[in-house]
């Protein structure tokens, strides 16, 4: 029997507004959804490890996008199990079947909807694709100069080392020799630089151990 009674609206204060702390976006959930997307959000940013504003926001629109996939899932389901909540239009007395004549009904009526549902979801995958090589391909550029420079800068404190001189890496090397689109940190290429001199040096005075290490790996 069809549900006659007027809809109840929603409570406005089940919503809540907040602005994005990347995007600056002011976006509209209920609590429930903004937890939930707060944390997919984390999640994806850690896995995805962006540094700067250009990668940040490339991680952000992949899951923006992963997001909005996961959702319209969540539709297509909703929509079939509403339609197994409708009046039956063919009946076969046995669950199973009476359930597939709705699912089936379901997808004839909603032909349109579902059609517009995939070319949504088909979008939103090629940009996911596209947003995942831009990002990984300015990934692999910033640590390939980053690498540079922590390798330039080894070579100059360990030929300071041969002339009896010591060299600091956050007052020596100029800033200006670093890449300005990345904003490397002095401090982390330093204490990179005092690993690679300690790794050096153990090389040099535990030959056979390296070897040994070797071999085991």
């Amino acid at each position: 029997m069809e549900d006659t009674q007027t809809p109840t609206p929603r409570d406005p204060r089940a919503f809540n507004a907040y602005r994005h702390g990347l995007t600056g976006q002011v976006m509209i959930m209920t609590s429930d959804d903004e937890a939930a997307y707060t944390a997919h959000c984390q999640g994806f940013h850690q896995s995805l490890a962006p540094e700067g504003a250009v990668e940040k926001s490339l991680a952000q629109s992949i899951a923006d996008d992963q997001w909005r996939l996961a959702r319209s899932a969540a539709i297509d389901l909703t929509r079939f199990a509403m339609g197994m909540a409708e009046p039956d239009h063919y009946f076969a007395h046995h669950p199973e079947i009476d359930a597939a004549f709705a699912q089936a009904v379901t997808w004839a009526s909603e032909a349109k909807n579902l059609n517009l549902m995939s070319l949504y979801e088909s979008r939103a995958q090629r940009r996911v694709e596209r947003n995942m090589k831009i990002l990984k391909d300015l990934q692999a550029e910033r640590k390939a100069a980053f690498n540079q420079v922590v390798e330039d800068a080894t070579l100059l404190a360990q030929f300071a080392a041969s002339q009896g001189e010591t060299y600091h890496v956050e007052r020596d090397f100029p800033p200006e020799a670093l890449p300005p689109q990345f904003g490397f940190s002095l401090p982390k290429i330093a204490r990179l630089v005092t690993h690679n001199l300690h790794v050096a040096g153990a090389k040099t005075h535990l030959p056979a151990a390296g070897q040994s290490f070797r071999r085991a790996a």
